[in-house]
């Protein structure tokens, strides 16, 4: 398996909105998007990359929902 991109907090939003997913709503420094029932929470934490579990999760939720097909950068 591939190693997994280090993105920080924006380039992940930039590829969830992209991906066609929708911001609904913040929680402190935290920022939860949705497409269909699939719901992702990004922590924004001062320009810091990623844990690389969140990048996991943000590149599963855009494969899910867009059947298998990551936009690029």
């Amino acid at each position: 398996m591939p190693k997994l991109p280090r993105l920080t907090a924006p380039e992940a939003e930039a590829m969830l909105l992209k991906a066609g997913f929708a911001w609904l709503r913040s929680k402190g420094s935290h920022r939860i998007y949705a497409k269909g029932l699939r719901r992702v929470v990004v922590p924004f934490h001062g320009g810091a990359t990623l844990h690389p579990k969140t990048v996991k999760q943000v590149l599963e939720a855009i494969e899910e929902t867009s059947g298998g097909q990551i936009p690029p950068g």
